[in-house]
């Protein structure tokens, strides 16, 4: 009986492994098509060219398939060095969200003006004629979140001139 439930849990944890390997391998194929075919998709933020969604995508999809390949080999073949493995780096994931969580509510006001001051210079490259990219997605983002600028409207009038915002902008 209990040799039976062991091989059962073996087997379902090979298999919640396998899907967490699979979402890793899908997230690395969209973060790779997005870093291909989505190239003229510009961050926001100009401080950190490299953090782009793209980016993200890539390294959280890695991150994903090796800890779901680690799980998957453990468990199938019953290995302990490889199931401590897996231990490690889900306790490594584990450690670093706790870590970026009390971060960003100890930083809060410093990541919120950064983040408004990053968003700014972007903006100011919104009609610029190699950043097609950075145009769509502020048009994209102002029309579905009903907002425009990043604080207000008049956040616009350096880059377009007074008065004058993108016709996106929902402007009541």
């Amino acid at each position: 009986m209990a040799r039976g439930c062991l091989c059962c849990l073996k087997y379902l944890m090979f298999l919640f492994n396998l899907i967490f390997w699979l979402c890793g391998c899908g997230l690395l194929g969209v973060g790779i098509w997005l870093s291909v075919s989505q190239g003229n998709f510009a961050t926001f933020s100009p401080s950190f060219p490299s953090l782009s969604a793209a980016n993200l995508v890539i390294a959280i999809g890695t991150i994903v398939m090796v800890t779901g390949f680690l799980g998957c080999l453990g468990a199938i073949k019953e290995n302990k060095c490889l199931l401590l493995s897996f231990f490690v780096v889900l306790l490594l994931i584990l450690l670093a969200e706790l870590i970026l969580l009390i971060l960003f509510f100890v930083y809060m006001d410093k990541v919120n003006e950064s983040a408004k001051q990053d968003l700014k210079e972007g903006l100011l490259l919104y009609n610029t004629d190699n950043n097609v990219g950075l145009k769509n997605a502020w048009n994209i983002i102002q029309a579905e979140m009903r907002c425009c600028g990043v604080t207000d409207y008049t956040d616009w009038y350096p880059v377009l001139g007074e008065d004058t915002v993108p016709d996106r902008c929902c402007m009541e």
